[in-house]
C-alpha cells in the first residue's frame, strides 16, 4: 500500500499538506509533525448489532443497565448508578493530586465485594503496585494488577473467557497500540488506544475506567474526542499542600453532571466527608477585617465558604489584582463596577483575593462575598458577626438572584448564620455599603 507524508498537529490532531510554523486548525505554534499515513480505502465501519437497518427504539427490549455499587455511597449517588456494565468513564486530575490512590482504592472495594478487578499499570510496576496495596490495606484475592504499555494486554483481558467486572488503565497516555502513528502519549495514539478499549469494554459489559494526564493549562490532555468517547468524564482537583480534594463529574450520561465528591487524604486514603458544609472554613476568625463568609453551591452540594480580601497601599504605578480559588477577570470587574457605582478610589490600593481551604468554585453567588471582603478590608472594619453573603453583582452595581436560594437559605439557618446577605434583603452594592459600614 503506498504512503504519503503530512504534519499533523501534536495538540489537536489537525492535518497540513506541508509544514507551517503555525497549526491551521487550532492556531498552536510549532506542534506540526511529520507523520507517514496510507494511501487506500477507509476501512468499513462496523455494521449495526442486529446486522440490519434502522430499528424502531420503542420496540427494542427494555434495559436497565442496573450498575453495580462502588463501594462509595456518595460516589455511587453522584455517577448515578454507580459502575455501568459496558459504561467508560475518563478521570483526569494534576500528578500527585490522588487519582492512582482513589482508583486503587475502588478497585480494593470492588474485590471485596466480589467483583473482580484489573489494574493496568503503564506508569508502575508490579512491586510497586503491591507496596501501595498493602499500605492502603487492600491486598486479596480479587484484586489483579498488570504491568504494561501495550493495547494489546488490556484488549486480551477484556476479550477473554472471563471478562472482570473492572478495568482500570493507567494511563491512557502511557499505552501504545500497533494501528497507530506515533509514540505513546500523541494524538493518534492516545484515540486509537481509547477507541479499541471503549469498543471492547462495551462488548464484554466490563466497566472501564480510563486516568488521563492534563496540560499545563488543567485540560485533560489528548484530543477533544477522548472526552466524547467515554460516557462519563471525572476530574480530582484540590491544592496538594491541603488534605482536601474534590471529584468533579463534568459528563455523565447515566447520572447528574456538574456534581461534585468531597474526600480527605488520610494515611490510609482517601476518605470521603459525608457533610463537607463547613470543613474550609478552618479556624476562621470573625473579628477580623477583610474577611466574609459565603454559602456558596457546587453542583446540588451548598459549602459555607470564607472569601479573604486585602487592599492595601501600593508603591506602585498599576497597582496588583491577584485572586486565587476564582477567576482573576472577575475580580477585575467586580473592582471597577465598586469604582463606578460606589465612587471608592482603588487605583491607590494592591487588592488580594483568596479563598480559603484550597477551594477552587466557579459558582457567581461569590460575587457578594467577594465585595464585602473587599470593602471591609478597605474600612479596616469586620463584618457582623454570623453575617452570611450570596449573589450575582451585574455590572450596574445590582445584587441579582442566583441559582439555590432555597438550599442556601436552609442551609444558612442550619449553621446559625445571620444576618443573610443577598438578592431579596440587598438590592444594590449602595445597600450592602449602608448595612454594614453606614456609607453610602
Amino acid at each position: 500500500m503506498k504512503t504519503k507524508e503530512v504534519f499533523r498537529c501534536a495538540s489537536c490532531g489537525g492535518q497540513s499538506p506541508r509544514w507551517q510554523g503555525q497549526c491551521p486548525s487550532c492556531k498552536a505554534w510549532n506542534t506540526l509533525e511529520a507523520v507517514s499515513v496510507a494511501q487506500g480505502k477507509a476501512r468499513a465501519g462496523r455494521t449495526s448489532e442486529s446486522g440490519a437497518g434502522p430499528r424502531p427504539l420503542e420496540d427494542l427490549p427494555e434495559d436497565s443497565l442496573e450498575g453495580r455499587t462502588t463501594g462509595f455511597p456518595a460516589l455511587d449517588q453522584v455517577l448515578g448508578k454507580g459502575l455501568t456494565p459496558g459504561g467508560a468513564v475518563l478521570l483526569g486530575g494534576e500528578p500527585g493530586i490522588g487519582k492512582s490512590t482513589l482508583l486503587l482504592q475502588l478497585a480494593g472495594r470492588q474485590a471485596a465485594l466480589g467483583a473482580k478487578s484489573v489494574y493496568l499499570s503503564g506508569e508502575e510496576s508490579l512491586p510497586q503496585l503491591k507496596s501501595r496495596a498493602q499500605r492502603l490495606g487492600l491486598l486479596g484475592p480479587g484484586l489483579l494488577a498488570m504491568a504494561s504499555n501495550r493495547v494489546e494486554d488490556g484488549l486480551a483481558v477484556l476479550e477473554g473467557p472471563e471478562p472482570p467486572e473492572l478495568l482500570i488503565v493507567d494511563s491512557v497516555q502511557t499505552i501504545s497500540s500497533p494501528n497507530a502513528d506515533g509514540i505513546p502519549g500523541s494524538v493518534s495514539q492516545v484515540r486509537a488506544v481509547s477507541a479499541e478499549l471503549v469498543e471492547a469494554a462495551k462488548k464484554s459489559s466490563t466497566t472501564l475506567i480510563l486516568v488521563g494526564h492534563v496540560t499545563k493549562d488543567g485540560q485533560i490532555a489528548g484530543p477533544k474526542l477522548l472526552e466524547h468517547m467515554v460516557d462519563t468524564v471525572l476530574y480530582l482537583e484540590g491544592d496538594r499542600s491541603h488534605f482536601s480534594r474534590i471529584l468533579r463529574v463534568l459528563k455523565n450520561r447515566y447520572g447528574p453532571s456538574d456534581e461534585l465528591v468531597v474526600f480527605v487524604m488520610k494515611e490510609l486514603g482517601l476518605e470521603i466527608v459525608d457533610d463537607p458544609s463547613t470543613m474550609f472554613l478552618g479556624s476562621r476568625e470573625a473579628a477580623l477585617s477583610g474577611s466574609a463568609l459565603v454559602m456558596a453551591v457546587e453542583g446540588q452540594r451548598p459549602f459555607a465558604v470564607e472569601v479573604q480580601a486585602l487592599a492595601s497601599k501600593t508603591f506602585l504605578s498599576i497597582p496588583r489584582r491577584t485572586a486565587l480559588g476564582f477567576d482573576t477577570n472577575r475580580l477585575h470587574l467586580l473592582l471597577a463596577v465598586l469604582e463606578k457605582r460606589l465612587r471608592l478610589n482603588l487605583s491607590q490600593y494592591d487588592i488580594y483575593a483568596k479563598i480559603s481551604g484550597g477551594l477552587a468554585m466557579r459558582d457567581p453567588g461569590l460575587d457578594l462575598g467577594v465585595v464585602a471582603a473587599v470593602l471591609s478590608s478597605y474600612y479596616d472594619r469586620a463584618l457582623p458577626d454570623g453575617a452570611i453573603f450570596w449573589g450575582e453583582v451585574d455590572l450596574n452595581g445590582q445584587v441579582r438572584p442566583v441559582s439555590g436560594r432555597d438550599t442556601r437559605l436552609k442551609q444558612a439557618g442550619r449553621l446559625g448564620h445571620n444576618p443573610v446577605f443577598e438578592a431579596e434583603s440587598c438590592r444594590t452594592l449602595a445597600d450592602l455599603q449602608q448595612r454594614l459600614f453606614g456609607k453610602g
